[in-house]
């Protein structure tokens, strides 16, 4: 997928950080970019100080290009499912501008689980590129679309009200304006590849932790990202 990642095919990044040491006060982690492998996130958690007198972590902070995913992601999410996400989308082959789009519909964007689920139903959207108004809308389907003849309506198509036509449009299959173009589902059936067991994840993403998982932090702490880093 163009211009997804940067130029080592990350699509976001994680603040993993230990929380033994933040509980005892100390801001001990590292910024980890995903996709990545199993051995290079041990070689992680060995560097953070993860696996002997210290077993738990949690993730601090994300960087993340696409606010619809930065907003789902959590703390405490499983690193086999934020690995597994994370090659999906490096592998979509829709265009950036299309995947942004599903994004700000927001549909199916609730959990991890869900846009894992997301990257494999992107049949179920429609997109039209340069579409970013009622009148585009309007336009599109009076003029380009092949669903109308204007040509059998002579001088009357003069004074056709694409703008009007487009919102009805635009009201009746909830679509949206996006920067790029318009977004619509069309009515194909959504269908869950992934049905949340970690178990069903392919091998080669999943992530072996020494963790045990808490969920007592109560708010994710601020990172100051340049001495982080």
């Amino acid at each position: 997928m163009n211009n997804l990642s940067d130029s080592r095919g990350c699509a976001f990044e994680a603040f993993i950080t230990n929380l033994g040491k933040y509980n005892e006060g100390e801001l001990i982690g590292e910024w980890v970019k995903f996709p990545i492998t199993n051995d290079e996130i041990q070689e992680v958690f060995k560097r953070i100080g993860i696996g002997r007198r210290y077993e738990e972590w949690f993730i601090t902070d994300y960087e993340c290009p696409d606010p619809g995913i930065y907003d789902t992601l959590g703390e405490y999410e499983s690193l086999s499912e934020l690995n597994y996400l994370a090659n999906q989308i490096i592998e979509l082959d829709e265009s950036e501008e299309f995947w942004q789009a599903v994004l700000d519909l927001g549909e199916y964007t609730g959990s991890v689980q869900d846009l894992i689920n997301l990257t494999e139903n992107l049949d179920c959207f429609d997109y039209l590129p340069g579409v970013t108004d009622d009148s585009d809308l309007g336009y599109y389907w009076i003029e380009e679309s092949g669903c109308y003849d204007t040509k059998t309506m002579g001088a009357l198509s003069n004074y056709i009200d694409y703008e009007s036509f487009g919102r009805d449009i635009r009201f009746n299959e909830s679509g949206l304006f996006t920067d790029n173009g318009y977004i619509r589902l069309n009515g194909n059936h959504f269908v869950e590849v992934y049905d949340g067991n970690i178990e069903n994840i392919p091998e080669e993403y999943r992530i072996q932790s020494p963790n045990v998982y808490t969920r007592t932090m109560p708010v994710k702490a601020e990172v100051n990202k340049d001495v982080a880093r």
